[in-house]
């Protein structure tokens, strides 16, 4: 089995364990399209690789972005 590395932290994890923004495509808010244009407007591509612990990163920092801009 292959190992990938983390774009955010640098982390080498097992291949099987990858997580990209394309998970996002499964949240109700924000929409997916949102999603890929925020993560767009920080340097993040629909492919780039993540371990567990980034991508919750992210997805913790695009919700608070997306509550910022409904309130």
């Amino acid at each position: 089995m292959r190992s990938a590395q983390c774009s955010r932290c640098l982390k080498k994890f097992q291949e099987k364990e990858i997580y990209t923004i394309q998970q996002f495509q499964y949240r109700k808010e924000p929409t997916y399209n949102w999603s890929l244009a925020f993560f767009e407007e920080c340097e993040i591509g629909e492919w780039d690789s993540f371990c567990e612990t980034c991508i919750i990163i992210h997805a913790n920092e695009s919700a608070k972005a997306w509550k910022k801009i409904k309130v």
